[in-house]
Parts: structure tokens; C-alpha cells; sequence
């Protein structure tokens, strides 16, 4: 496993030295450090870092948070903000970029490497979130696909009257009349499904906008009469408006 890159930058080339042999202490690699915005930029190019520390404060016109605005607009990885005594207004221009984590100076060796862990993992959260939002966008929420005959068939959730567990099968019952006999069990079904799909029997589910009667012991849906299961009748009535 290759080990994690760390890009070091701080004007200061003291502390930056110091920064760099505790870090390959700690079991990671210290890129040769960098003194400014261009150099930082040119590290980031070259090197590929995968987290970066950022003295806030840097000689020159850009700071530390100016690289930080350029790794979260073209770079996409994590850093850390160094600083020691910035005023109000810096650390208020940092929090706006959202650093993973902070270290103040002077730190401890543990307290580097804690930032640098929370930093990676913090991102590494962010980043899979993200992922999954993007990807549940592309996702149909109102159906999904059954395998039929060599093909795969699209259910609309709303064509489906109830469904009904047949040992390691289960039966779609569809408003056209048609059914279908897919290979699933229906606790996984039932978690594709949405907030209309209510379990009323060990071995039925039912499409509540479907019932037209709700009896002591059963519901009628569209001429069938499906029975329900006492521990599941409390569930179903919460579904129903009673006048």
C-alpha cells in the first residue's frame, strides 16, 4: 500500500523541516516543502499530494487560504490550515472554505497526526456522500425492472395492487391483471418500494391507494379480499383517514 503524501506549506523553513521529519516519523511521505502560493501550485501538479498542510499566513500577496480555494476549485483533496495567533477576520476567511481540520502552533507529533486522520476521513465522507447524491439522482424512483422471458420489464410502482409471498418467489399483481412471478423475497421488495406499500399479512404487501374496503380481518382490493394479519392492522390504519 503506497503511503500517504503530504504536502508541507509554510514560509518558515525551520518549522517546515520540523513538519516534514515528523511526518515521515509517523509513517508518511513529506513532499519537499513549498514557501508559497506558485510553489504550492506547482508541488500540487507535479506531485499529486493526496492532503496538504497550509500555513494560513504566507509571505507574499496570497495566503494559505488562496490555495485552499484553488485545491477545492481544480484538485479536489484535503488540507489542513496551520496557524498560530491570526486575527478575527483570517479565521473567518478560513472557515469559509471548510478546512477538514485545523492545527494551532505549536502541536505535539500525536496532535499532527490526529488532524491529518480526522482530515482524510472527514473528506473521505464528504466525498462518498456526494458520490451517492449524484448517484441516486440518476436513479427511477417511481419503478423498477423485472426480469421477464429473457428481458427486463419496467413495473411502475403505481401499476402494482399488491404483492404476495410465495415461498422464494413472489407475485406482482398489477392493475392490468397481469402478474408476475419474480425471484425475490418480499422484505426485499418491500424495500424498494415507497411509503404507499404497507405490509398487512406476513406474506402480503398492499398498495394502500388500491383499498377500497378494510374489513375486521381483510382489505378488498379491486374485487380480491386479502387478509390481515393482527400484529399489521395498527400499521395499516395509520394509512387510512377515518371520518
Amino acid at each position: 500500500m503506497d503511503k500517504v503524501k503530504i504536502l508541507v506549506v509554510e514560509d518558515e523553513m525551520i518549522i517546515a523541516d520540523n513538519i516534514c521529519d515528523a511526518l515521515e516519523e509517523l509513517g508518511y511521505q513529506a513532499l519537499e516543502p513549498a514557501i508559497s502560493y506558485t510553489e504550492a501550485i506547482g508541488r500540487i501538479e507535479e506531485e499529486k499530494p493526496d492532503i496538504a498542510i497550509l500555513d494560513i499566513q504566507l509571505s507574499g500577496k496570497k495566503t494559505g487560504i488562496d490555495i485552499a480555494k484553488k485545491i477545492r476549485e481544480s484538485y479536489h483533496f484535503p488540507f489542513i490550515f496551520l496557524t498560530s495567533n491570526a486575527d478575527s477576520l483570517t479565521l473567518n476567511q478560513a472557515k469559509e472554505v471548510m478546512p477538514p481540520a485545523y492545527l494551532i502552533k505549536p502541536f505535539s507529533k500525536e496532535e499532527l497526526y490526529t488532524s491529518i486522520e480526522i482530515a482524510l476521513s472527514n473528506y473521505s465522507i464528504i466525498h462518498k456522500n456526494k458520490e451517492d447524491e449524484a448517484d441516486d439522482s440518476h436513479v427511477i424512483k417511481d419503478a423498477f425492472f423485472i426480469k421477464n422471458k429473457g428481458s427486463f420489464l419496467k413495473i411502475y410502482f403505481d401499476d402494482i395492487l399488491y404483492l404476495k409471498s410465495d415461498h422464494v418467489y413472489v407475485e406482482l399483481h398489477l392493475k392490468n391483471t397481469q402478474q408476475f412471478l419474480v425471484r425475490r423475497s418480499l422484505n426485499d421488495i418491500l424495500s424498494s418500494l415507497d411509503a404507499r406499500f404497507v405490509r398487512i399479512q406476513r406474506s402480503f404487501v398492499v398498495n394502500v391507494k388500491y383499498i377500497s374496503e378494510v374489513k375486521t380481518a381483510s382489505v378488498i382490493i379491486n374485487n380480491s379480499e386479502i387478509p390481515i394479519g393482527k400484529t399489521y392492522k395498527e400499521e395499516l390504519i395509520k394509512f387510512i383517514k377515518l371520518i
